[in-house]
């Protein structure tokens, strides 16, 4: 027997749309973007023309972005001597960029996977769920940072704790946020299922896993910053590279410039990785509404 997912049987084709074309909301979107930064940075040059800002301490975007070449050599101690080619210091800051994103992205799709496999498990044994679960609950609140040498012990200097470290900071509020889903998924929706003859495994497939998912992305996106901010720090003590090491320069170097021209490298990445996860949420959750989506 096969149960569809009860979203009021709409397809692809019959998707609920807005009321504005998608290529107008589009536009829309990126065009409050731009006013959104261009009203910060505004704000930043001006109190910077007012001299309310110490440019050692807080240059403005125009300090920190007018020698982006120079900035660059520092992201790699091979280009920080000597007279580095301009192509040579650009394909080191986007290497940097690459692995530091790469990490990111491994450890939430490990983070992500794990947990929700640990969470079904919680809600489909009891002696599962009552043996793991005040631990995941107890662990929670811990700070991914505190995690750090424990990631250090067990895997040395390299990617793995990194990525450790992204899947710490995801699992324990993923796994947590999926008991929660399932628990509110209405009794109707399995009711109805059963009567249709549906068994354990399509109640899963066909009813419980979609109306659990449009939460789950929400989480994934809300942790998406936390795991920036786990691989920044580790990348600083425990990798060895990375944008989090540039930061760390940035710091023991005094180079305000750095520091924010990093920050600004992360929070563009940061939004890149926001819109696709927004993106593969339209794509998976084909069966809403389009305006419903994010």
């Amino acid at each position: 027997m096969s149960v569809a997912p009860l979203t009021n049987g709409l397809s692809r084709k019959g998707r609920t749309t807005s009321a504005h074309p998608r290529g107008s909301s589009w536009w829309s979107t990126a065009l409050w973007w731009c006013a959104s930064v261009a009203l910060f940075a505004g704000i930043w040059e001006g109190c910077w023309w007012l001299g309310w800002a110490n440019p050692m301490l807080l240059p403005p975007p125009h300090l920190f972005l007018q020698d982006l070449l120079y900035q660059g050599r520092f992201f790699d101690r091979t280009t920080r001597v000597g007279n580095p080619s301009d192509i040579a210091v650009v394909t080191t800051v986007i290497s940097v960029v690459v692995a530091s994103t790469l990490r990111v992205v491994v450890g939430l799709c490990i983070g992500f996977a794990i947990s929700l496999g640990v969470g079904l498990l919680i809600r489909y044994s009891r002696l599962f769920g009552n043996l793991t679960t005040p631990t995941i609950s107890a662990l929670a609140p811990v700070s991914p940072i505190a995690w750090l040498p424990i990631a250090m012990l067990l895997f040395g200097i390299g990617n793995a704790p990194a990525v450790f470290m992204v899947v710490v900071a995801l699992f324990f509020i993923m796994t947590l946020a999926t008991v929660s889903l399932i628990d509110a998924v209405p009794t109707s929706y399995l009711d109805a299922a059963r009567m249709l003859g549906a068994t354990r495994n399509q109640l899963f497939l066909y009813v419980i896993l979609p109306a659990i998912l449009p939460g789950l992305f929400l989480v994934l996106r809300m942790n998406l910053f936390a795991a920036w901010m786990a691989v920044l720090i580790a990348e600083a003590v425990g990798v060895g590279s990375g944008l989090g090491l540039v930061v760390m320069l940035a710091k023991n170097t005094f180079n305000a410039q750095l520091a924010f021209f990093t920050m600004a490298i992360v929070g563009l990445v940061g939004f890149v990785l926001d819109f696709g996860l927004r993106q593969l949420q339209r794509r998976a959750l084909y069966w809403l509404p389009e305006n419903t989506t994010g």
